[in-house]
């Protein structure tokens, strides 16, 4: 399987060859069973940090959630511009959106935070989207909130935020709901683990489509 890997990411020879070569180097470590084991994989050479692969938790099938999203061009929203950055943009036809910004006279009005204030001005497109936030625990918990009462319903969500407060209270509350996601225990996550898991997803799809 790692001998005919592809990466739509890498561009070059060279790029191709070290992508090859990290991912012999980690399934060796965790394993190359499945599209959850090279997410753990893409993840883990993100952060440099095999342990990440232990905090990475899949509900409901996410992965496959995610390939069918994208089979039928469902939208990204993700929370701030540096994850919209690291998104592969080719190898699928889903239009990449930014959630902060969006609800900035809300924010304000409400006394919210911007990233939370931003979920709420887009509530009525989430649902059937992918949604990946790796940096804004009250855009995890504002969007738990609308998939607990029913509101929104995203085909896939992955929750990395990064941080002591609210973080690892949002993505246990995430777990909690009957919904495919990725998510990270404890402390841990960021752009670039929530950046590489959807990337991975972003793959396989492209592979798959060929």
């Amino acid at each position: 399987m790692i001998e005919n890997y592809t990466d739509i990411g890498a561009t070059t020879t060279e790029a191709m060859q070290i992508s090859r070569k990290s991912r012999k180097l980690i399934s060796e470590l965790i394993g190359d069973n499945s599209l959850e084991d090279r997410i753990r994989q893409r993840c883990v050479i993100a952060t440099g940090d095999p342990a990440v692969a232990e905090i990475l938790r899949f509900q409901n099938s996410p992965a496959e959630a995610g390939l069918r999203a994208l089979q039928r061009g469902a939208p990204i929203f993700v929370d701030i511009r540096m994850m919209q950055a690291g998104v592969v943009k080719k190898g699928h036809q889903s239009e990449i959106e930014i959630m902060i910004g969006q609800g900035d006279e809300q924010a304000e009005a409400l006394g919210i935070t911007r990233s939370s204030a931003g979920v709420l001005a887009l509530k009525e497109r989430l649902s059937g989207s992918i949604i990946a936030i790796g940096n804004a625990p009250s855009a995890l918990l504002t969007l738990c909130e609308l998939m607990e009462s029913g509101e929104v319903l995203p085909e896939l969500v992955i929750g990395a935020p990064v941080g002591f407060v609210n973080a690892a209270e949002s993505k246990e509350r995430l777990r909690k709901i009957n919904v495919p996601s990725v998510s990270v225990v404890g402390t841990r996550g960021g752009t670039p683990i929530a950046v590489a898991a959807l990337n991975e997803i972003i793959n396989t799809h492209a592979r798959n489509s060929h």
